[in-house]
């Protein structure tokens, strides 16, 4: 997520350190940082912290625990205790309670739509989101200032119970779509919805106006006429929000967030929050509420014993300095002895065990505040696992043969026993063996033979294969010269100890590239006393650097002269190369080679 130094300084009387020194202190205790472009960070939030941290709020709650600095709650962020003024002009019908955990209608009328103050305008496009109206960019900004995300919907476009103007009722339902129903989303796409996905229905009209948790449709958009909105702030099941994003191919920031499980108290201070900043920037007057809570947030306590925390840590830390740590993450607690029962934020979901209090000392103490130590020895000899030491022996037998290890796809055109969730259509089962898989892949290596620099290609694959009552471990070899072979793992058996096996010949790592190559060879008559590495040498010199192999691969006397033959190798990691790419330093090399008096064959 990107995070402005302008706007989380927004949450702190004290000014904040430069960006680099907030990316040292959130990478170290916190996040890792993408990038740093200006006095933008792009904050790399985990996914066991999307829940709190993908907003303003959170990551500015990271850094007050993490620097020891006072932290203000934004004036847009003010958490009332209740949503006070009730309304009757709006209803809410959670039909799936499953999939919708909270869902709280705010109605306000009298608004005026228009353009966004420059100041809203600058902090969405420091988040790379084009400004569209105030009311709009209200639930934006506050999304990514608080983390919840919230929808407006124009209710002069929803139908209502009576077209009299005092008594007009609003209903909403969340249910799920009806098959082959569809809805126009504010991108001005038309989707086709399944009976899987939860929608926002307009009741009084019985039609979808949103998607659950991923957009809102252009039926009810807020645009330059709209008057009266009302404000949705919900909380979704995240598997049901991801689900649908994926099956629509509609990924949004707000469905981003819902994926993460959010915490359903947050839609309370989400539209609170929203409220505020749309009647300060259009107007209205707020009609009220309607709050439908039906699954509502236990608060947890958990216990942890300063023992613990330094016996996990490997710390000597002091109850002071487990005490200041939970301060400072606004965490309440009690000490007994030296016991401490927390109760964190009700946007913390993450914290339900000892361990991640203990994570929280340590990250915010700081690991590198832990001293190194040695681990004690074992006190008692391991287990040695049988199947694994007879795998790795045959793995090692094998290799010191030149055979190298390949992992082949385990489905497979034919077999004995079909998948019941095909991942694709063209391997409908599960292989029955590893030889078919090992001659493909020998076919499409033995075409990179020259590239390898093999004289031959020898294959191997240890894995599982599925005959029609049982799942078997095989071994299989294959090579040009000797086809391919295949036994069970107790057939091949190993007769080698494993610390007699040579020493693997591989020196370092070399990447490949992605493009083609091209061999060409050059043949060529030289006194008998020249040395093949002699002629490689001015070969090499003049090839340039496209040349990635060249080898002797051919020789023979005649008379006083000898024939060496040799084997070239062109690639770029650029692009693929041409015909005039290659014979213009094999030009190269003709010319060098005849200015020292050999012959070209």
């Amino acid at each position: 997520m990107k995070i402005s130094r302008e706007w989380l300084q927004t949450f702190f009387t004290a000014p904040l350190p430069d960006v680099h020194e907030l990316s040292h202190a959130l990478t170290f205790h916190a996040f890792e940082i993408e990038s740093v472009e200006n006095d933008v960070l792009d904050v790399k939030v985990t996914p066991n912290r999307g829940h709190d941290c993908l907003c303003y709020r959170g990551i500015a709650k990271e850094v007050s625990a993490i620097l020891n600095i006072p932290y203000v709650e934004n004036k847009h962020s003010i958490d009332k205790s209740v949503l006070e003024k009730k309304t009757e002009t709006v209803s809410v019908e959670i039909r799936e309670p499953s999939l919708c955990n909270r869902y709280i209608a705010g109605h306000i009328k009298g608004v005026k739509v228009g353009p966004s103050p420059d100041w809203l305008v600058k902090h969405l496009e420091r988040m790379g989101q084009q400004s569209i109206n105030n009311v709009v960019d209200a639930t934006n900004f506050v999304m990514f200032n608080v983390g919840q995300p919230l929808h407006a919907f124009d209710a002069g476009k929803l139908a209502s119970s009576s077209e009299l103007l005092a008594s007009r009722k609003y209903k909403i339902e969340i249910r799920k779509a009806r098959k082959g129903e569809k809805m126009i989303t504010l991108d001005k796409k038309e989707q086709e919805l399944s009976e899987t996905m939860l929608v926002i229905a307009d009741g009084n009209a019985d039609k979808p106006v949103g998607i659950a948790g991923v957009k809102g449709g252009m039926a009810s958009g807020i645009d330059d006429s709209t008057t009266d909105i009302i404000i949705e702030s919900a909380n979704f099941d995240g598997v049901s929000v991801r689900r649908t994003a994926q099956a629509l191919k509609l990924r949004t920031d707000a469905s981003v967030r819902f994926e993460q499980v959010i915490s359903p108290e947050m839609a309370r201070f989400g539209m609170w929050a929203t409220v505020d900043l749309i009647t300060q920037l259009a107007g209205g007057e707020i009609v009220g509420f309607v709050d439908e809570y039906p699954n509502k947030q236990e608060r947890t306590s958990v216990s942890v014993s300063l023992a613990h925390a330094n016996r996990l840590l490997g710390t000597s830390l002091s109850s002071g300095d487990v005490e200041d740590v939970f301060s400072r993450l606004n965490f309440h607690f009690e000490k007994k002895g030296e016991v401490f029962t927390v109760t964190a934020p009700v946007e913390r979901i993450d914290i339900l065990i000892p361990e991640d209090l203990i994570e929280e000392v340590g990250r915010i103490v700081g690991y590198d505040k832990v001293e190194a130590r040695e681990l004690s020895p074992l006190s008692r000899k391991t287990a040695e696992n049988g199947f694994l030491r007879h795998v790795e022996q045959i793995r090692e037998e094998l290799l010191s043969q030149g055979y190298s290890e390949v992992y082949s796809s385990v489905f497979s055109d034919t077999g004995e026993r079909a998948v019941s969730n095909k991942v694709g259509g063209e391997k409908p089962f599960l292989r029955s063996n590893l030889a078919d898989g090992l001659q493909d892949a020998l076919k499409r290596n033995i075409l990179n033979k020259d590239l390898l620099g093999l004289s031959e290609v020898k294959l191997f694959e240890i894995g599982s294969v599925w005959k029609k009552d049982k799942e078997e471990i095989h071994v299989a070899t294959a090579s040009e010269k000797s086809g391919a072979s295949e036994k069970t793992l107790d057939e091949y058996g190993s007769g080698q100890a494993e610390d007699t096996f040579p020493a693997s010949g591989a020196e370092r790592y070399v990447p490949f590239s992605r493009y083609p190559y091209i061999v060409r060879d050059v043949a060529l008559w030289v006194p008998k006393s020249t040395l093949p590495a002699d002629v490689l040498d001015i070969i090499r010199h003049h090839s340039g650097e496209l040349l990635v192999r060249s080898e002797l691969f051919d020789t023979f006397e005649k008379g006083e002269k000898v024939s060496y033959a040799f084997r070239l190798v062109f690639q770029s990691f650029d692009k693929t190369l041409t015909d005039d790419d290659a014979n213009h330093r094999m030009e190269s090399v003709y010319g060098a080679l005849k200015t020292k008096g050999y012959e070209i064959r």
